[in-house]
């Protein structure tokens, strides 16, 4: 790992990769991310968090030229569930917005191999939930031998953009029971431009799980909220969970980096330091609408912890590792 950059101009990891996910899997680092083209899956691997900077990328998986997954590939994370790899991802029929939304809907692919970079991918296939509308950014994590999907949607009922959710998993490809919604935009900070819940990340740590999550419009008010439910608690319980009332990470204008969020959680090489991974931009001067500015790069920073045992993350552009 190299050396912080105190600068008030820190630089990114990884640049022109937005909605970051890296996996720590037998000592190796796996990135994947959106690309700016949004056309495509592609994977990148290390042994160190450095490395992914430099490491080739490999595509695994490409739009096809029409149907229901030929645009707007967001948000893809890799998880290991198994024996099995999934890569959960979003995809949309066109670009087209239709009653002040777009059209995506979540999707998998799998395969069984030990390198995910070189392996033999299935063709995507849907992952159902109980609504028929605009959905995207799922996560997975393990919790007493059982896997969990995490995931914003689209209530026709709620208010909004997007909410959050939560179901137990019968397979990578398959949830199992009835989806729990865990939170809507309800504060302020959550409601600048468009009202919305998104991104979650899941971490277990000091006895509670921890779940971040992404709020309003993706300029500089984009920034990062809080739940946490006690690690005996049922995760599928809503009353488990609490919500912090403000947000826990934000623009930093002191340090130039602006709109962070769409986070995940790895570990360093030590295996005890805990990273933040997450992307922001380091201008706000947008032109036009801010999904089609390529300019959100990759930051990682390490995470301290209180000693209540809840996370510190500190401000946005501080203690970046470049």
């Amino acid at each position: 790992m190299t050396r912080s950059h105190a600068s008030a101009h820190p630089r990114p990891l990884i640049e022109q990769r937005a909605d970051p996910w890296v996996l720590r899997h037998q000592g190796r680092y796996y990135f994947i991310a959106s690309v700016p083209e949004y056309d495509r899956l592609e994977l990148r691997a290390a042994d160190s968090i450095a490395g992914l900077a430099s490491a080739p990328a490999q595509t695994v998986w490409t739009q096809p030229d029409s149907g229901p997954l030929s645009a707007l590939i967001w948000a893809p994370e890799l998880h290991r569930i198994g024996d099995t790899w999934a890569i959960y991802f979003a995809a949309a029929p066109s670009r087209e917005i239709v009653d002040g939304l777009f059209q995506h809907r979540m999707y998998a692919i799998t395969c069984q191999t030990d390198d995910p970079l070189t392996g033999d991918w299935r063709e995507p296939v849907p992952i159902e939930t109980h609504l028929d509308s605009f959905c995207l950014d799922a996560t997975t994590f393990r919790h007493r031998d059982r896997t969990y999907y995490v995931w914003a949607q689209k209530d026709p009922a709620v208010p909004g953009n997007s909410n959050l959710y939560i179901a137990a998993m019968a397979s990578p490809t398959r949830l199992t029971g009835t989806p729990v919604r865990l939170s809507v935009p309800e504060y302020d900070w959550e409601t600048r431009g468009f009202l919305v819940n998104e991104g979650p990340a899941v971490v277990e740590r000091h006895g509670r799980l921890f779940l971040t999550y992404s709020a309003s419009a993706t300029d500089e008010n984009y920034c990062m909220g809080l739940l946490w439910a006690d690690a005996d608690s049922d995760p599928l319980a809503p009353e488990s969970w609490s919500k912090s009332p403000t947000p826990v990470f934000q623009s930093d204008p002191e340090h130039r980096i602006f709109g962070p969020g769409h986070s995940c959680f790895t570990v360093a090489g030590d295996g005890v330091t805990d990273l933040l991974v997450y992307h922001a931009r380091t201008y706000t001067d947008i032109q036009g609408d801010p999904l089609w500015d390529p300019n959100r790069h990759t930051f990682v920073k390490p995470i301290r912890w209180t000693d209540e045992g809840f996370p510190d993350f500190g401000r946005a552009g501080e203690g970046i590792l470049g």
